[in-house]
């Protein structure tokens, strides 16, 4: 087009920008930007394509600086993209500052409950809630399922209920989240229920892949084995799911938590003849098994696999190394320590958010 003489067009930026920003390729995107500053620098949506991408690649500043140097007024998509980059990148004390500023619509709104979940902020969950409320937000489904989300996180079940029975159309994430939101408080009968009430719900609503996960997460941390086992034979008969390895890993865990090890080994051993069903899930949680059983034999073998598949990953290590160390094999606990320090492998810090009032 260029080589041809006609100049780009804003349309035509924008287009570019946003195959851009799909595919991460922030390289090409600053060309786009110093083609943008000499030919139309004052193009509103422009800008908000150009926030769009430098948050996608994680260049917050970069996004901050264009929204600052917008000369023209800022309309509400260019806000949204802001915010919903802040939340992306999880630099959440800038969006819950710029939340208030912004005119509130269901993106903006979306992405707070989003940063509220994230930070386990109870206090501004509510306020984002009433805020929802008063703009007239009560009858929407996609911020529905984000109060469910945000009151599941912390800690608060019968809100997330409250918010769910009151919804008028649920859909398939509503009826997860709110299983979802059981399974982490350990009300397993509760998620358990909830399934079956979705499975005869009209209008009915299709249980999908991270449905059965919810669930038999569910199953897992109460022990209900005889459930979760009938659960992923439902996925597999009646729904015609595929279990993907995070299902099976569960289903692994959830074995070796009830000491029927011999169970989850065999499930290991078919899963790990099919490398396509095989994941680094599957090989934590049946080390896992082995450990809660005290199984040395079993425990050393996934271990030299898991070695084998990924030898540069310091959380391997550590996993392995506690292995031994439950089983009071101090030597090769030791060991794992010491390829870890003599590799340079660091392990990534955990971390916590705690909302101060």
């Amino acid at each position: 087009m260029a080589v041809s003489g006609f100049p780009p067009t804003a349309a035509t930026l924008c287009t570019m920008l946003k195959a851009c920003t799909a595919s991460r390729a922030f390289r090409p995107g600053r060309q786009l930007h110093a083609r943008k500053v000499i030919s139309c620098p004052s193009n509103l949506i422009m800008n908000t394509a150009l926030v769009d991408l430098y948050m996608s690649c994680g260049l917050v500043e970069d996004a901050m600086r264009v929204f600052m140097l917008t000369k023209c007024p800022k309309d509400a998509a260019l806000y949204s993209a802001v915010l919903s980059g802040f939340v992306e990148n999880c630099w959440f004390r800038e969006a819950f500052s710029m939340l208030w500023s912004t005119e509130l619509n269901g993106i903006s709104l979306t992405c707070a409950l989003t940063a509220c979940s994230a930070t386990a902020n109870l206090a501004y969950g509510m306020q984002v809630h009433c805020k929802a409320l008063r703009c007239g937000f009560y009858s929407n489904t996609i911020i529905s399922n984000a109060l469910i989300n945000m009151y599941s996180k912390c800690g608060r079940t019968v809100d997330a209920r409250i918010v769910f029975d009151r919804m008028a159309g649920k859909n398939v994430v509503s009826w997860s989240s709110m299983i979802d939101a059981y399974s982490r408080h350990g009300r397993g009968v509760d998620a358990l229920v909830l399934f079956k009430m979705m499975e005869k719900a009209a209008p009915m609503v299709l249980p999908d892949a991270i449905t059965f996960l919810a669930i038999l997460s569910a199953c897992r941390h109460c022990g209900l084995v005889d459930e979760g086992r009938s659960m992923l034979h439902l996925m597999k008969t009646k729904y015609r799911i595929d279990p993907h390895p995070e299902h099976y890993s569960c289903l692994i865990d959830m074995l070796g938590r009830a000491g029927q090890i011999d169970e989850a080994w065999d499930l290991y051993c078919s899963l790990t003849a099919s490398q396509n069903k095989c994941s680094s899930a599957i090989y934590v949680a049946m080390l896992n098994a082995c450990r809660a059983s005290m199984d040395a034999v079993k425990g050393k073998k996934v271990a030299v696999r898991m070695l084998e598949v990924d030898p540069q990953n310091p959380g391997i290590h550590v996993l392995i190394s506690n292995f031994y160390s439950a089983i009071r094999q101090w030597s090769e606990s030791n060991e794992s320590w010491r390829v870890i320090v003599e590799k340079g492998l660091r392990k990534e810090a955990a971390s916590s958010h705690v909302s101060v009032s």
